[in-house]
Protein backbone atom coordinates (compact mmCIF):
# COMPACT_ATOMS: atom_id res chain seq x y z
CA UNK A 1 0.00 0.00 0.00
CA UNK A 2 0.92 3.67 -1.02
CA UNK A 3 2.21 6.15 1.83
CA UNK A 4 1.65 8.98 0.14
CA UNK A 5 -1.40 11.06 1.19
CA UNK A 6 -2.80 12.42 -2.24
CA UNK A 7 -4.59 15.43 -2.37
CA UNK A 8 -7.37 14.80 -4.56
CA UNK A 9 -8.91 18.09 -5.30
CA UNK A 10 -5.82 19.67 -7.19
CA UNK A 11 -5.57 22.18 -10.44
CA UNK A 12 -2.34 21.98 -12.26
CA UNK A 13 -2.53 25.50 -13.26
CA UNK A 14 -3.54 26.53 -9.66
CA UNK A 15 -0.41 24.60 -8.67
CA UNK A 16 2.28 25.87 -11.47
CA UNK A 17 1.22 29.37 -10.92
CA UNK A 18 1.89 28.47 -6.97
CA UNK A 19 5.38 27.12 -7.82
CA UNK A 20 6.33 29.77 -9.87
CA UNK A 21 5.62 32.31 -7.07
CA UNK A 22 7.52 29.97 -4.43
CA UNK A 23 10.85 30.37 -6.76
CA UNK A 24 10.43 34.15 -7.24
CA UNK A 25 12.61 36.69 -5.87
CA UNK A 26 15.61 35.86 -3.62
CA UNK A 27 15.31 32.67 -1.92
CA UNK A 28 13.01 30.13 -2.81
CA UNK A 29 10.04 29.12 -0.73
CA UNK A 30 10.82 25.10 0.38
CA UNK A 31 8.13 24.89 2.67
CA UNK A 32 5.43 25.88 -0.38
CA UNK A 33 7.32 23.71 -2.80
CA UNK A 34 7.24 20.21 -0.33
CA UNK A 35 3.57 21.36 0.41
CA UNK A 36 2.41 21.47 -3.27
CA UNK A 37 5.07 18.25 -4.89
CA UNK A 38 4.80 16.28 -1.69
CA UNK A 39 1.31 15.40 -1.99
CA UNK A 40 1.08 14.75 -5.76
CA UNK A 41 1.04 11.33 -7.40
CA UNK A 42 3.19 10.48 -10.81
CA UNK A 43 0.45 11.81 -12.99
CA UNK A 44 -0.22 14.95 -11.19
CA UNK A 45 3.13 16.06 -10.79
CA UNK A 46 3.09 15.37 -14.68
CA UNK A 47 -0.40 17.89 -15.26
CA UNK A 48 1.60 20.39 -13.00
CA UNK A 49 4.76 20.14 -14.83
CA UNK A 50 3.31 20.51 -18.33
CA UNK A 51 1.17 23.83 -17.10
CA UNK A 52 4.24 25.40 -15.95
CA UNK A 53 5.88 25.02 -18.71
CA UNK A 54 2.88 26.14 -20.64
CA UNK A 55 2.33 29.61 -18.92
CA UNK A 56 6.02 30.33 -18.73
CA UNK A 57 7.72 28.81 -20.97
CA UNK A 58 10.01 26.80 -18.48
CA UNK A 59 10.98 23.96 -17.34
CA UNK A 60 9.83 22.93 -13.82
CA UNK A 61 12.48 20.68 -13.01
CA UNK A 62 14.91 22.97 -14.19
CA UNK A 63 13.76 25.86 -12.49
CA UNK A 64 13.64 23.91 -9.39
CA UNK A 65 17.24 22.37 -9.77
CA UNK A 66 18.31 25.81 -10.08
CA UNK A 67 16.83 26.88 -6.91
CA UNK A 68 16.91 24.11 -4.52
CA UNK A 69 20.12 22.60 -3.31
CA UNK A 70 21.22 19.89 -1.80
CA UNK A 71 20.25 16.76 -0.68
CA UNK A 72 16.54 18.56 -1.04
CA UNK A 73 17.67 19.58 -4.59
CA UNK A 74 18.51 15.56 -5.34
CA UNK A 75 15.39 14.58 -3.62
CA UNK A 76 13.06 17.09 -5.66
CA UNK A 77 14.65 16.17 -8.95
CA UNK A 78 13.88 12.41 -8.22
CA UNK A 79 10.52 12.98 -6.67
CA UNK A 80 8.92 15.32 -9.84
CA UNK A 81 9.82 12.80 -12.63
CA UNK A 82 8.07 10.21 -14.04
CA UNK A 83 8.69 6.89 -12.51
CA UNK A 84 10.17 5.39 -15.30
CA UNK A 85 12.78 8.56 -16.09
CA UNK A 86 13.38 8.80 -12.70
CA UNK A 87 14.57 4.77 -12.27
CA UNK A 88 16.62 5.96 -15.87
CA UNK A 89 18.56 8.65 -14.15
CA UNK A 90 19.19 6.43 -10.60
CA UNK A 91 20.32 3.76 -13.52
CA UNK A 92 22.87 6.21 -14.96
CA UNK A 93 24.18 7.42 -11.79
CA UNK A 94 24.85 4.23 -10.41
CA UNK A 95 26.65 3.40 -13.11
CA UNK A 96 28.84 6.71 -13.00
CA UNK A 97 30.03 6.32 -10.18
CA UNK A 98 33.53 5.39 -9.30
CA UNK A 99 32.35 2.66 -7.15
CA UNK A 100 29.64 0.90 -9.42
CA UNK A 101 26.19 0.71 -7.45
CA UNK A 102 25.12 -2.59 -9.24
CA UNK A 103 22.67 -3.13 -6.41
CA UNK A 104 20.35 -0.20 -8.05
CA UNK A 105 20.63 -1.88 -11.56
CA UNK A 106 19.38 -5.34 -10.44
CA UNK A 107 16.65 -3.44 -7.72
CA UNK A 108 15.24 -1.81 -10.74
CA UNK A 109 15.64 -5.20 -13.26
CA UNK A 110 13.81 -7.26 -10.35
CA UNK A 111 11.64 -5.42 -8.59
CA UNK A 112 9.66 -3.73 -11.85
CA UNK A 113 7.21 -5.47 -14.14
CA UNK A 114 8.15 -6.52 -17.47
CA UNK A 115 6.06 -3.60 -19.02
CA UNK A 116 7.59 -1.18 -16.22
CA UNK A 117 11.30 -2.19 -16.84
CA UNK A 118 10.51 -1.80 -20.64
CA UNK A 119 9.41 1.42 -19.69
CA UNK A 120 12.64 2.81 -17.78
CA UNK A 121 14.81 1.38 -21.04
CA UNK A 122 12.78 3.74 -22.75
CA UNK A 123 13.09 6.54 -21.25
CA UNK A 124 16.33 6.19 -20.40
CA UNK A 125 17.02 5.67 -24.44
CA UNK A 126 15.59 8.97 -24.67
CA UNK A 127 16.97 10.81 -22.29
CA UNK A 128 20.88 9.81 -22.89
CA UNK A 129 20.73 8.57 -26.57
CA UNK A 130 21.76 5.26 -25.74
CA UNK A 131 20.27 1.82 -24.51
CA UNK A 132 20.71 1.15 -20.88
CA UNK A 133 21.84 -2.33 -21.84
CA UNK A 134 24.74 -0.46 -23.56
CA UNK A 135 25.63 1.27 -20.48
CA UNK A 136 25.45 -1.60 -18.22
CA UNK A 137 27.67 -3.58 -20.68
CA UNK A 138 30.68 -0.99 -20.88
CA UNK A 139 30.55 -0.50 -17.08
CA UNK A 140 30.64 -4.17 -16.08
CA UNK A 141 33.10 -7.12 -16.97
CA UNK A 142 32.74 -10.99 -16.99
CA UNK A 143 30.32 -12.81 -14.75
CA UNK A 144 28.64 -9.42 -13.70
CA UNK A 145 28.00 -8.12 -17.42
CA UNK A 146 26.36 -11.35 -18.04
CA UNK A 147 24.09 -11.06 -15.00
CA UNK A 148 23.09 -7.22 -15.37
CA UNK A 149 23.02 -7.11 -19.09
CA UNK A 150 20.33 -10.02 -19.15
CA UNK A 151 18.62 -8.87 -16.26
CA UNK A 152 17.98 -5.00 -17.89
CA UNK A 153 17.23 -6.92 -21.25
CA UNK A 154 14.55 -9.53 -20.08
CA UNK A 155 11.01 -9.70 -20.32
CA UNK A 156 9.50 -12.13 -17.77
CA UNK A 157 6.59 -13.88 -18.19
CA UNK A 158 4.50 -12.59 -15.78
CA UNK A 159 1.53 -15.42 -15.43
CA UNK A 160 1.32 -17.63 -12.17
CA UNK A 161 1.88 -21.47 -13.55
CA UNK A 162 4.85 -22.89 -12.08
CA UNK A 163 6.07 -26.47 -13.40
CA UNK A 164 6.92 -27.99 -10.65
CA UNK A 165 9.08 -30.67 -12.27
CA UNK A 166 10.96 -27.77 -13.41
CA UNK A 167 11.51 -26.03 -9.81
CA UNK A 168 12.98 -29.92 -8.91
CA UNK A 169 15.67 -29.87 -11.75
CA UNK A 170 16.62 -26.68 -11.43
CA UNK A 171 17.14 -26.55 -7.61
CA UNK A 172 19.17 -29.39 -8.42
CA UNK A 173 21.07 -27.80 -11.18
CA UNK A 174 21.88 -24.87 -8.63
CA UNK A 175 22.80 -27.21 -6.12
CA UNK A 176 25.45 -28.53 -8.24
CA UNK A 177 26.32 -25.43 -9.24
CA UNK A 178 27.80 -23.99 -5.78
CA UNK A 179 28.76 -27.17 -4.98
CA UNK A 180 31.79 -27.62 -7.83
CA UNK A 181 35.30 -27.03 -7.18
CA UNK A 182 34.29 -23.89 -9.76
CA UNK A 183 31.48 -22.64 -9.30
CA UNK A 184 28.86 -22.69 -12.98
CA UNK A 185 27.72 -19.40 -12.60
CA UNK A 186 26.42 -19.69 -16.34
CA UNK A 187 23.70 -21.88 -15.21
CA UNK A 188 23.17 -19.87 -12.04
CA UNK A 189 22.92 -16.26 -14.29
CA UNK A 190 20.63 -18.67 -16.93
CA UNK A 191 18.12 -19.88 -14.33
CA UNK A 192 17.68 -16.26 -12.52
CA UNK A 193 17.45 -13.74 -15.65
CA UNK A 194 15.16 -16.06 -18.09
CA UNK A 195 12.40 -17.54 -15.65
CA UNK A 196 8.97 -16.41 -14.42
CA UNK A 197 9.22 -14.75 -10.93
CA UNK A 198 6.27 -17.52 -9.47
CA UNK A 199 8.80 -19.87 -11.27
CA UNK A 200 11.57 -18.70 -9.30
CA UNK A 201 9.82 -18.82 -6.18
CA UNK A 202 8.89 -22.64 -6.45
CA UNK A 203 13.08 -23.37 -7.75
CA UNK A 204 14.01 -21.55 -4.70
CA UNK A 205 11.47 -22.85 -2.16
CA UNK A 206 12.26 -26.52 -3.74
CA UNK A 207 16.20 -25.43 -2.96
CA UNK A 208 15.46 -25.04 0.76
CA UNK A 209 13.62 -28.07 1.25
CA UNK A 210 15.62 -30.43 -0.82
CA UNK A 211 19.22 -29.02 0.42
CA UNK A 212 17.84 -27.70 3.89
CA UNK A 213 19.00 -24.23 3.07
CA UNK A 214 18.29 -21.24 1.43
CA UNK A 215 19.95 -20.39 -2.20
CA UNK A 216 21.24 -16.87 -0.51
CA UNK A 217 23.21 -18.81 2.19
CA UNK A 218 24.79 -21.13 -0.06
CA UNK A 219 26.46 -17.59 -1.53
CA UNK A 220 28.15 -17.31 1.52
CA UNK A 221 30.94 -15.37 -0.20
CA UNK A 222 30.26 -12.31 1.36
CA UNK A 223 33.95 -10.59 0.27
CA UNK A 224 33.05 -11.71 -3.72
CA UNK A 225 30.84 -8.88 -5.31
CA UNK A 226 29.11 -11.16 -7.67
CA UNK A 227 28.37 -13.26 -4.85
CA UNK A 228 26.56 -10.46 -3.46
CA UNK A 229 25.00 -9.28 -6.72
CA UNK A 230 23.49 -12.88 -6.93
CA UNK A 231 22.12 -12.49 -3.52
CA UNK A 232 20.48 -9.16 -4.31
CA UNK A 233 18.75 -10.46 -7.47
CA UNK A 234 17.36 -13.73 -5.49
CA UNK A 235 15.79 -11.12 -2.79
CA UNK A 236 14.71 -8.70 -5.03
CA UNK A 237 12.66 -11.40 -6.65
CA UNK A 238 11.68 -12.99 -3.53
CA UNK A 239 10.92 -10.45 -1.29
CA UNK A 240 11.22 -6.81 -2.47
CA UNK A 241 9.85 -5.07 0.74
CA UNK A 242 11.96 -7.08 2.72
CA UNK A 243 14.42 -6.13 0.68
CA UNK A 244 14.08 -2.32 0.69
CA UNK A 245 13.55 -2.59 4.80
CA UNK A 246 17.32 -3.94 4.97
CA UNK A 247 18.65 -1.41 2.24
CA UNK A 248 16.68 1.28 4.80
CA UNK A 249 18.12 0.09 8.37
CA UNK A 250 21.75 0.04 6.50
CA UNK A 251 21.18 3.27 4.99
CA UNK A 252 20.59 4.86 8.76
CA UNK A 253 23.19 2.17 10.26
CA UNK A 254 26.37 3.61 12.10
CA UNK A 255 27.69 6.77 11.99
CA UNK A 256 26.55 9.00 9.13
CA UNK A 257 23.20 8.40 6.47
CA UNK A 258 23.76 7.54 3.34
CA UNK A 259 20.89 10.17 1.87
CA UNK A 260 20.79 9.10 -1.63
CA UNK A 261 19.73 5.39 -0.56
CA UNK A 262 17.27 6.74 2.16
CA UNK A 263 15.98 9.32 -0.82
CA UNK A 264 16.02 6.66 -3.46
CA UNK A 265 13.85 3.77 -1.70
CA UNK A 266 11.45 6.25 -0.37
CA UNK A 267 11.02 8.47 -3.64
CA UNK A 268 10.52 5.18 -5.35
CA UNK A 269 8.35 3.35 -3.16
CA UNK A 270 5.59 6.16 -1.98
CA UNK A 271 3.28 5.04 -4.43
CA UNK A 272 3.34 1.57 -4.27
CA UNK A 273 4.47 -0.33 -0.84
CA UNK A 274 5.98 1.91 1.60
CA UNK A 275 3.64 1.37 3.97
CA UNK A 276 4.26 -2.27 4.12
CA UNK A 277 7.75 -1.68 4.11
CA UNK A 278 7.45 0.90 6.99
CA UNK A 279 5.73 -2.17 9.01
CA UNK A 280 8.52 -4.52 8.23
CA UNK A 281 10.59 -1.56 9.78
CA UNK A 282 8.55 -1.36 12.88
CA UNK A 283 8.53 -5.23 13.39
CA UNK A 284 12.39 -5.26 12.75
CA UNK A 285 13.71 -2.32 14.70
CA UNK A 286 11.20 -1.79 17.02
CA UNK A 287 11.26 1.85 15.65
CA UNK A 288 9.21 3.42 13.32
CA UNK A 289 10.37 4.43 10.25
CA UNK A 290 9.25 7.80 10.40
CA UNK A 291 10.77 8.78 13.83
CA UNK A 292 14.45 6.76 12.15
CA UNK A 293 14.23 9.52 9.16
CA UNK A 294 13.22 12.20 11.47
CA UNK A 295 16.49 11.25 13.69
CA UNK A 296 18.82 10.82 10.93
CA UNK A 297 18.33 14.01 8.30
CA UNK A 298 17.15 17.69 8.89
CA UNK A 299 15.41 20.86 7.81
CA UNK A 300 13.56 21.20 4.72
CA UNK A 301 15.10 17.54 3.26
CA UNK A 302 13.43 16.07 6.52
CA UNK A 303 10.56 17.52 5.76
CA UNK A 304 10.28 16.40 2.01
CA UNK A 305 11.14 12.95 2.96
CA UNK A 306 8.56 12.81 5.82
CA UNK A 307 5.84 14.15 3.53
CA UNK A 308 5.57 11.20 0.82
CA UNK A 309 5.83 9.03 3.92
CA UNK A 310 2.33 10.13 4.96
CA UNK A 311 3.48 12.68 7.56
CA UNK A 312 3.46 16.53 7.36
Amino acid sequence: MASLVVCENSSAVQHAEALQKACKGWGADEKAIIKILGHRNAAQKRQIRQAYEQLYQEDLVKRLESELSGDLERAMYRWILDPEDQDGVLANLALKKIKKEYGVIIEIACVLSAEQLLGVRRAYQCRYKRSLEEDVAANTTANMRKLLVSLVSTYRYEGNEVNTTLAKMEADILYGALKANSINYEEIIRILTTRSKAQLMATFNRYRDDHCSSLTKSLRNTDDEFQKALRTTIRCIKDPRKYFEKVLRNAMKGMGTDEDTLTRVIVSRAETDLNEIKELYYKRNSVCLDHAVTKETSGHYKAFLLTPMGKD
